[in-house]
């Protein structure tokens, strides 16, 4: 039988929400599984002294090496680290990193298929933030590693000032000041970005959260399509930031009337296709993603951004499926791994 070891920093499963979900998918599904830390590693013994969860609670044991790992977190410290690669090595690991905003771009930009929903980025300097502001008027500046749209700013050019949102709150700079501004923003490592307008009926912004992972045949399904809806006033959609959802169906209707499930389909074959590209540009098969699409007032999809390791679909209380997905596709690599 498929032996999964869910490799994590906490040293208390219970400490870790989705670790039950997971324990509960791999008992249906008919696999072994337990919870490990690095420093539960034995590289001597070729053992872990992982938990597993009976009876209501999490029981210590110990394991042999498994057959796969679902590195659910990154290494802690130097000595994890060391442990996390040795593991690495020698057993296969589900999970792969894709590389920040602008390593992404980059992949895409080079490889041409998807290059028509690229929003035109660079990373930020004063000099390209002034011929992008030129050029398209409205820009978004961003943390080259940001995450929950914490750190975004919109900014508008106008005749003789600036008019900025920050946070919510929107103020105006003057021409002589933007530089020293964009010069802060410079040394943080940000990325100057043309502005998209995406913006419900009622003049919230959104964008849609296509969340796909593997299957336990290592393909690409769709485990949920939601709506991302920022405040009023906000420039930003992440729930991290105070946004809100809303079931799929109900969403389009309101919004696109006659069009909505034309868009629905849009949307997912979108999600499908691109996620088979983007996993062909790298070396390592990836497992999940959630890629954040916006529709303009053409109905044009355009890359948002592309996030590794995305949180849990927050309609429908999907976790388990989500937990499901990622056993079945790890009995899959283990299955896989012991034929070559």
């Amino acid at each position: 039988m498929t032996l999964i070891g869910m490799l994590h920093h906490r040293a208390d499963p219970n400490n870790v929400k989705k670790s039950y979900a997971y324990a509960a998918a791999a008992k249906a599904e008919g696999v072994n599984f337990f919870y490990f830390t690095p420093g539960k590693v034995n590289i001597e013994k070729q053992k872990i002294l992982g938990k597993v969860y009976e009876s209501g609670e999490w029981i210590e044991r110990e394991f042999p090496f498994p057959d796969v790992i679902y590195n659910s977190s990154y290494p802690i410290g130097d000595k994890a680290e060391d442990i996390f690669d040795y593991l690495h090595d020698r057993i296969p690991f589900t999970s792969h990193s894709i590389g920040d905003k602008l390593s992404v771009y980059n992949r895409l930009k080079r490889a041409k298929e998807f290059e028509q929903y690229l929003i035109p980025f660079q990373r930020l300097t004063v000099q390209r933030f002034f011929e992008m502001i030129q050029r398209y008027e409205k820009l978004i500046l961003k943390p080259l590693s940001g995450h929950q749209g914490m750190g975004v700013i919109f900014i508008e050019k106008g005749i003789d000032h600036y008019k900025m949102n920050v946070a919510g709150k929107i103020f105006s700079m003057s021409e002589k000041r933007l530089p020293d501004f964009i010069s802060k923003l410079q040394e943080q490592d940000y990325l100057v970005q043309k502005f998209i307008s995406c913006q419900m009926k009622a003049g919230h912004v959104y964008d849609f959260r296509l969340h796909v992972q593997k299957n336990g045949e290592g393909k690409w399904v769709i485990t949920s399509i939601f709506p991302r809806i920022g405040q009023l006033g906000s420039i930003t959609s992440n729930m991290g930031s105070g946004g809100y959802s809303t079931y799929l169906d109900t969403f389009l209707k309101t919004e696109f009337d006659e069009s909505w499930y034309d868009i629905k389909r849009y949307l997912e074959q979108f999600a499908i296709s691109f996620s088979n590209h983007f996993d062909s540009l790298y070396d390592r098969s990836l497992d999940e993603l959630g890629i954040d699409v916006g529709l303009d007032a053409n109905q044009k999809i355009w890359l948002f951004e592309v996030n590794w390791r995305p949180g849990p679909p927050i309609v429908n209380n999907l976790e388990l499926d989500v937990a499901r997905n990622t056993i079945q596709y790890a009995r899959y690599l283990a299955e896989k791994n012991k034929k070559t």
